[in-house]
């Protein structure tokens, strides 16, 4: 949507344009499909507080360790693919209920798993509800939104997650306290089972995306979208919209790999890749083991994990309030150097096997950065990159490349702490978050304050 959305026309000889809010319509269903992100932040980590339990109960390897987490991974790869395809058929709002089901019944039949294989195998399903929703959940909330909101209000996806994952470490910590013994672990990830269902719930509330919607020729019911939304002049932006649809027509149907979108593809695996190869996720599923690998106890470990948790969300808030003022690319700059030097340090704790009080520091201030940057970027810059008829298939790709790579780090990092060191990891993480600054700042674009079809112009090279 263009900026008009939220801000009235200047007439000429008029006082200075009026700002206008978001109305409560467009922020209910830009919460609704965020909250997606909260039960995806609780289900990739919350496995971090139960692994302990599930190395005993079926005598696990390192390499057994890493399949019980990276496992969930493997199907946000499947449901990356997928959803984008489902997307475009079913439209993002259908194809959230299906998620929706799927988180419902991993966290059900994680609760009563009676195997390791039948936990893996419920594990996937919820990986996969994870990376559909990761894919469409910000699309969603992108084609709500106008130019100059679009950042903070798909940006709500990302605090769900760090909020998620907040949850679920003072969750794991909360259930602990409990002294619940063998079914401790069964608590712990059958609980967002909870959250889940209210996501099914109020997804019956929200309307179809106005974009979805016209490219369905449905016009009377994308002009209404528009109206609930709070559009202030809702048939000269379905008029915009339906421009763009007629210029995409002819390619409707074409495949996101085509040599003109090169750039967008480039952008959006970069980005995703990146995002990982800074070990985010890797630190935040074997977080329990790091802190125990320097002398920490286990209810020590979950006290560390829920103020790096808390310090994860405070600052994603932080990237929120002026990602459209400092704009996404300041924003990856920032990060990428504040996280080279943290990592570096950890690496160094390990290394030498001393000061490892200043561990949990680095940690905190390496999240801090991460969240202000990465963290509230990410889903933003991949759903802006592309155009609307293969945004959700663009957004696939992103989300693919970034699960990928965090399916192959969770897999090994167990594997590598052991039989190289457990500085190793973190050496490479500080080296790939060196790279990234250099390939942000010679190679990525600024989308701030651009609509998504000046995007599209921009972009998208013959």
């Amino acid at each position: 949507m263009h900026s008009s959305t939220l801000y009235s026309p200047k007439v000429q000889g008029s006082a200075p344009e009026v700002k206008i809010r978001p109305n409560s319509k467009l922020l209910k269903a830009t919460l609704t499909g965020a909250l997606g992100g909260l039960l995806f932040g609780f289900d990739t980590v919350v496995i971090s507080g139960a692994l302990d339990a599930l190395v005993k109960l079926y005598h696990l390897s390192d390499v057994g360790k890493g399949w019980t987490v990276a496992i969930a991974l493997i199907g946000t790869v499947a449901g990356s693919f997928s959803a984008g395809i489902i997307g475009q058929k079913l439209g993002g709002r259908e194809t959230l209920r299906l998620t929706a089901v799927l988180y419902v019944i991993s966290a059900v039949g994680s609760a009563f798993a009676w195997s390791w294989s039948s936990l893996l195998v419920f594990r996937f399903i919820g990986g996969v509800g994870i990376g559909a929703s990761s894919v469409l959940g910000p699309v969603y909330i992108a084609e709500l939104s106008p130019a100059k909101w679009r950042g903070r209000l798909v940006g709500a996806f990302q605090f769900n997650v760090v909020f998620g994952i907040l949850v679920a470490y003072t969750t794991n910590y909360l259930i602990r306290l409990l002294h619940l013994g063998a079914t401790e672990w069964r608590w712990q990830v059958g609980i967002a089972a909870v959250p889940a269902l209210g996501f099914l719930v109020l997804l019956f509330g929200i309307p179809r995306s106005p974009r979805w919607s016209a490219s369905r020729n449905q016009i009377a019911e994308a002009l209404e979208i528009l109206k609930l939304m709070g559009e202030p002049n809702p048939e000269a932006e379905l008029a915009d919209i339906r421009s763009a649809l007629e210029q995409e027509h002819a390619s409707a149907r074409e495949p996101v790999f085509r040599w003109k979108y090169r750039y967008p593809l480039f952008l959006a695996i970069t980005i995703g890749a990146f995002n990982q190869l800074a070990g985010i996720n890797a630190i935040l599923y074997y977080l329990n083991n790091i802190f125990a690998a320097a002398g920490f106890s286990q209810l020590s470990g979950d006290e560390q994990a829920i103020a790096i948790g808390f310090t994860n969300l405070i600052f994603t808030m932080v990237g929120m309030s002026v990602i459209d003022r400092l704009g996404r690319k300041t924003l990856l700059l920032i990060g990428a150097a504040g996280t080279a030097v943290c990592l570096a340090g950890v690496a160094w704790i390990f290394a030498t096997n001393s000061h490892q009080w200043a561990l949990v520091w680095l940690l905190v201030i390496y999240i801090g950065f991460f969240a202000l940057s990465q963290g509230a970027v990410v889903w933003v810059y991949i759903g802006e990159v592309f155009p609307n008829h293969v945004r959700s298939k663009g957004q696939g790709v992103g989300n693919a490349s970034h699960w990928i790579m965090n399916t192959c780090i969770a897999l090994v990092f167990p594997v590598v702490a052991t039989t190289m060191g457990r500085s190793m990891p973190f050496i490479f993480f500080a080296a790939m978050t060196a790279l990234q600054f250099m390939v942000v700042l010679l190679t990525y674009p600024e989308t701030k304050g651009q609509t998504l079809e000046e995007l599209q112009r921009r972009l998208v090279r013959a």
